[in-house]
């Protein structure tokens, strides 16, 4: 059975200025000063690179538990090159530098292995399909 997660994404009256939450997690998400935000929080291309990166860290760990493997640390890159039109992410590179227990192969293996199973980086790379639902329009009567 498919495990769904969800967050949910609420700005502060009269400004950009967000709060995206899952369960009692919270992050700060606005535009940035150039865009006509407040600058104070990520933008959604920063939070997509950060979900790829902090997924593929996470997914580091929990591989290298499966094979008895101890991290010291990971230092993972991400970056993107915006354009289009639609304007999307392309060429999507990310680095992965990971200090561990075992030799450089074992390190290696582990480090594209883990990109094989990569919830995020896979759910890019296979297309997920994303759509909009239910949109919902509430008039103020503010003019």
């Amino acid at each position: 059975m498919a495990q769904q997660t969800s967050v949910e994404i609420r700005t502060l009256t009269g400004s950009s200025l967000a709060v995206g939450s899952s369960g009692p997690r919270t992050v700060t998400i606005d535009r940035s000063k150039e865009s006509g935000g407040l600058g104070l929080g990520f933008n959604g291309g920063e939070l997509l690179l950060l979900a790829i990166g902090g997924c593929y860290s996470n997914d580091l760990y929990r591989e290298a538990a499966k094979q008895g493997i101890k991290i010291h640390d990971v230092q993972i890159q991400v970056q993107a090159d915006w354009g289009g039109d639609p304007v999307r992410a392309q060429n999507v590179p990310f680095s992965a530098a990971v200090n561990a227990d075992p030799g450089e192969k074992e390190i290696i293996d582990l480090i594209r292995h883990t990109d094989s199973v990569a919830e995020i980086p896979n759910s890019l790379r296979m297309r997920t399909e994303v759509k909009l639902i239910q949109p919902k329009a509430i008039a103020s009567g503010r003019q």
